[in-house]
């Protein structure tokens, strides 16, 4: 439903506050409400969910061995309901961010609205490319601690921390994934150019390694690898971005120094009297 059919505009085509606090409430009473429906479809197949998060150390333990352990009496039920809260935020999450663009971005002008509704696409496609990157190479990280300490020693895992483990790391990854995103913004507002970037890449690599190394929740060497290494080549990814698009721009100044001004600056009006 349109804008104007839900809300009265003033004379000027604007929104009173009131009306602005009206139709934050609604986009977010349809966004808890999708929220909701999210949580509970999670929650109706947790089955499913549960053997898709389970396969990782399923690989690893064997299937005969593909055990985990509930030692509280809550534990399960703990645990099934934060899956289905993180998997509700997760199914409904191309809703609630419309909800939030569509109320940002009539403030906004022309060109920013297009590249905010392109970063909140970018965004939750990196996020969901980072979580499945990091489902891909969960097995690994387990099989380096689940034998770390020999055969002598027998891994019980439990329900609770299993679930825990894989779903912070599926979290950490997605929102690892944004890092791009970040960046290519710096150069779009123009607070970071290519050249900087490729002038920084040496402290860059060294600063996302040492990141990934304190952001993932284990020990294991081939976890903060598997991070760092995809942050480094989308750092690279990034500068060829800005190089394609500050060659664009001069390009396009090139041609019609018109065309670098902004869609919305005011035309100069001479007021000077002509002479009749």
């Amino acid at each position: 439903m349109a804008r104007a059919s839900r809300t009265p505009l003033l004379a000027d085509g604007r929104m009173s506050l009131v009306e602005h606090l009206r139709e934050l409430r609604s986009r977010l009473t349809w966004s808890v409400a999708a929220y909701i429906v999210g949580v509970l479809i999670a929650f109706v197949l947790w089955e499913p969910i549960f053997d898709i998060l389970r396969r990782p150390y399923c690989g690893v333990a064997g299937q005969h061995n593909c055990k985990l352990y509930a030692y509280g009496i809550f534990d399960a039920f703990n645990t099934k309901m934060r899956v289905a809260f993180i998997g509700g935020a997760l199914l409904s999450s191309p809703f609630w961010l419309y909800q939030l663009g569509a109320f940002i971005t009539p403030a906004l002008h022309r060109k920013e609205r297009r590249y905010a509704a392109m970063f909140l696409v970018a965004s939750l496609l990196l996020f969901f490319t980072g979580a499945a990157f990091a489902y891909f190479t969960l097995s690994h990280g387990l099989q380096i601690l689940l034998h770390v300490a020999g055969n002598n020693v027998t891994n019980l895992p439990s329900l609770k921390s299993y679930l825990s483990f894989v779903t912070l790391v599926l979290v950490l990854f997605g929102l690892a994934f944004e890092f791009p995103v970040i960046i290519v913004f710096l150069n779009v507002v123009g607070l970071l150019s290519s050249t900087k970037m490729r002038s920084w890449r040496r402290g860059m690599i060294f600063c996302l390694f040492a990141a990934a190394a304190i952001l993932t929740p284990t020990a294991d060497p081939f976890t903060f690898v598997a991070l760092a290494i995809p942050l480094c080549l989308m750092y690279e990814l990034c500068i060829l971005i800005a190089r394609v698009r500050e060659r664009a721009q001069r390009k396009r100044a090139a041609l019609d120094p018109i065309a670098t001004l902004d869609d919305d600056l005011p035309s100069h009006v001479d007021s000077t009297p002509s002479q009749l």
